[in-house]
């Protein structure tokens, strides 16, 4: 019995430690790892046009010493801010909290935010006051349904990876080029809203938390994903007919702390074309009221149910043997 006990001890810590290699997913925010050149974060300090500024803004954003204001809540209004500093790291996590509130009733509010990891900066254009066509990553944050025969729930969260050789579609809503998406009330909360997207060999992973519980919910989880260095980080919003205003809180870039093989090291991130290798198209998305891909890969928690459920199997067996063997031992010696 004492190797049982041993053996269940041993199984217990190793289960624990799956536990908190499964949890880790999304950084904790530790401060050693901030990039501050990276991050947008109160009091606004080198915010503007000088020369020295690691970020500016264009449009219709406002700056306070409490938010950056995109868009107020008034119509036709465009706005954005970048970082005017290249990123030159190969993995990270930007976490961006936000606020998106108005005087609108329910779907009568717009349009939305857009967070950006791309090769150009300041361009505006018809998406979100971006380009429709652009090189590198986009995360929607999409507050109202241009497509009247959608049948998702709005406000919606989606991403794409382009290459410039796709133009988004705005009139429905993106959804022949988008990655996966989910549906998240992040409009007129009292409490804090935020959002984390992960980039880490390769993989790209977006998380919300917008239910005031402190806990990341997952969004998007989507494997094959080439992204190169160089790019800018930014963000941008805008109003049409209907309006809201949408305020950037904070924008606080992680680095990741990763190895990679000597091949990946040697390799010229600068010249990486942005991808996604897809087992299928993002157009068959257009079926699939959800966005989501019927073939998303495991997530943490998946694995962990699965590695839980295998160690319990283990045990399971372990101690019936053990048992069985004991038995047999006992009888043994009735013999002697």
């Amino acid at each position: 019995m004492e190797n049982i006990r041993a053996f269940l001890s041993t199984a217990f810590v190793f289960l624990v430690f799956e536990l908190c290699l499964v949890c880790c997913d999304i950084t904790d925010g530790n401060a050693e790892h901030l990039k501050r050149e990276h991050s947008l974060m109160k009091p606004y300090q080198g915010v503007g046009s000088s020369p020295t500024s690691q970020w500016d803004f264009s449009g219709s954003t406002l700056v306070t010493s409490s938010y950056v204001r995109l868009t107020p809540d008034e119509r036709s209004k465009q706005g954005s801010i970048w970082n005017t500093v290249p990123c030159y790291l190969k993995d990270w996590e930007m976490h961006v909290q936000f606020k998106v509130h108005g005087s609108g009733k329910k779907n009568l509010h717009g349009d939305g935010i857009a967070i950006w990891y791309t090769k150009d900066r300041l361009h505006p254009g018809p998406v979100f006051s971006n380009n429709a066509v652009f090189h590198g990553l986009a995360v929607f944050i999409d507050t109202y349904s241009n497509d009247d025969a959608t049948d998702r729930s709005f406000p919606y969260i989606s991403a794409m990876v382009n290459n410039g050789s796709v133009s988004y579609d705005h009139g429905k809503d993106g959804r022949s080029s988008e990655l996966g998406g989910c549906s998240a009330e992040i409009r007129n909360r009292e409490h804090d809203t935020y959002l984390a997207i992960r980039y880490s060999k390769g993989r790209l992973t977006v998380m919300v938390d917008v239910e005031d519980k402190n806990e990341w919910k997952e969004c998007i989880d989507i494997g094959g994903v080439r992204l190169p260095t160089g790019y800018f980080f930014g963000a941008s919003a805008a109003t049409g007919d209907l309006s809201d205003n949408h305020d950037i809180i904070s924008m606080k870039l992680y680095q990741l702390m990763v190895e990679h093989t000597l091949e990946e090291e040697n390799l010229d991130w600068t010249k990486i074309e942005p991808s996604v290798s897809l087992l299928k198209s993002p157009k068959d998305n257009i079926d699939d009221p959800t966005g989501n891909f019927r073939g998303t890969p495991l997530t943490g928690w998946k694995v962990f149910l699965l590695l839980l459920c295998a160690l319990l199997g283990i045990v399971v067996c372990a101690v019936v043997g053990a048992v069985v063997f004991q038995k047999r031992q006992e009888r043994n010696k009735r013999f002697y």
